[in-house]
């Protein structure tokens, strides 16, 4: 038996960008051929496709994790790695991305809509991309990226003309079955429905949908029984239909009673796509009323009754029977022309416009503040920072020598030396900290040295360790063991 799901947490993890090549072309009668390393391929991203074939998120429930490819690392010859496969997941109409705060980041409504959970690693440069007129030959290449990770919370809010509500066991399924085409469970014992049940009906002109979901009960909206579940999937519906047990035999209960409740949940209940959609409050939404098996005698009598107090609340009245088909006709074309009417009262959707963000001109990109934890110590955040760290590899001088002049053409040293850091204060960016030492000034030519070295690391104008005890063991007139007489 098929299992419906409309509400998963799905983990996506894009795939990390291959690293950079450094090579050196090697030739007979060539000595001096040059870098030839290649870049690394990016890696795959994640991406959400609604497709209307899939109408369930059953899929993620047993497979909640999604992994796209990675690239390829570069080679030598001047040869880039290959990119690494997109992964495509194919979503419902009318699923509702959210992060893992709760807040919504995508709303996938159409066939073909696409989000990209998931953006993929950018490939790191190899030595041939990283030749320049001060680095001729590097002895480095750049290090891929890692692809993107995050947990996505995936909701189903059903994408429907008109919602059925009332309470369980009150005919909405025997409704839907004898409207449209679809099969909902029907039987002769109380039950609810725990899915939602979407049909299609067909008039002479027009074509609307209609949704049959779980029954409400007193409390609902707070969460009770199956409230929310059920109360998400009305969300995008156009018209709300009230479907009443006429022929309820339990103590308490009558038609006025059944919808107030209904009502006062409706009401209490905050769409969490009004916000963005600007769909309104459920209790704004038109209604009607539709008085179910009136083929029991007694439901008829009490259908008089009541039915001239609903009329004065100004919503439409039909009197049906699921069973013997009375009064659906008037029905069907009355909800057509109620959904038509909403329809053209509508805006007409526009075609959306790429949207740009440009950047401030004296925007730095990143930001310097002191670290709470170690005192003299400073945090650098910023995406190019943070981005650079991750792409160094810290094995190798030369590399470690291309990531400070890239920071202090950011800008990062002179920000530091305008916070008052000295020489050797612990700087920390992204997962990385290191003793500050500031770099040659811009302009200078990079001193050659051997592949993979960077002469500027080996010289420091810091007192060291070793300098700073010997002068604490002079100024107390201690003096070295070898100037000490013998027995001291």
């Amino acid at each position: 038996m098929s299992r419906f799901v409309d509400r998963v947490t799905i983990h996506v993890a894009a795939g990390n960008g291959g690293h950079g090549c450094a090579s050196v072309h090697r030739e007979k009668f060539k000595p001096l051929g040059g870098p030839d390393g290649g870049n690394g391929g990016n890696g795959g991203s994640v991406r959400l496709v609604v497709d209307p074939q899939v109408h369930t998120l059953l899929d993620f429930h047993f497979r909640p994790h999604a992994k796209a490819g990675n690239g390829r690392p570069g080679a030598g010859d001047n040869r880039d790695g290959a990119t690494g496969e997109d992964l495509v997941l194919h979503v419902p109409d009318g699923t509702v991305v959210l992060d893992a705060d709760g807040s919504i980041v995508a709303d996938l409504v159409g066939a073909g809509t696409t989000f990209e959970a998931a953006q993929g690693g950018r490939g790191g440069l190899g030595n041939a991309a990283l030749a320049s007129k001060a680095r001729k030959a590097p002895g480095f290449a750049l290090l891929g990226e890692e692809g993107e990770h995050r947990d996505l919370v995936l909701e189903l809010k059903s994408v429907a003309d008109v919602g059925l509500v009332g309470f369980p066991s009150a005919g909405k399924s025997s409704l839907v079955s004898v409207l449209s085409a679809a099969k909902p469970k029907i039987a002769d014992y109380p039950f609810t429905t725990l899915v939602p049940n979407l049909g299609v009906v067909q008039t002479a002109g027009d074509v609307f949908t209609i949704a049959d979901v779980p029954g409400l009960i007193p409390g609902a909206s707070t969460g009770r029984g199956l409230g929310l579940e059920f109360l998400r999937h009305l969300e995008r519906c156009a018209l709300l239909a009230h479907v009443v047990d006429c022929a309820t035999l339990e103590p308490g209960r009558d038609p006025v009673s059944d919808i107030d409740a209904l009502e006062a949940e409706l009401a209490a209940y905050q769409p969490a796509l009004d916000a963005d959609h600007g769909l309104g409050d459920l209790a704004d939404r038109p209604r009607v009323v539709i008085l179910n098996k009136i083929d029991v005698p007694d439901a008829a009598d009490l259908a008089d009754l009541v039915e001239p107090e609903l009329a004065q609340r100004g919503w439409s009245v039909f009197r049906i029977s699921a069973v013997t088909h009375q009064g659906l006709r008037e029905l069907t074309f009355a909800l057509a022309r109620m959904v038509r009417e909403y329809r053209d009262s509508q805006p007409k959707v526009a075609a959306r416009r790429p949207i740009i963000r440009p950047k401030a001109v004296d925007e730095a990109g990143f930001t310097v503040s002191p670290d709470p934890e170690t005192p003299g110590g400073f945090i650098v955040r910023g995406t190019r920072p943070e981005r650079w760290i991750a792409q160094t590899q810290f094995d190798n001088d030369e590399a470690v020598g291309y990531l400070a002049d890239r920071l202090n053409r950011l800008g990062v040293e002179d920000e530091l030396t305008r916070l008052g850091a000295e020489p050797g204060a612990p700087v920390t960016i992204g997962d990385v900290t290191f003793d500050w030492e500031p770099t040659t000034p811009m302009g200078d030519d990079v001193p050659i040295t051997g592949r993979g070295t960077d002469i500027r690391l080996d010289r420091s104008e810091r007192v060291g360790a070793a300098e700073r005890k010997q002068a604490r063991r002079l100024r107390r007139g201690l003096h070295d063991d070898e100037d000490a007489p013998d027995g001291a």
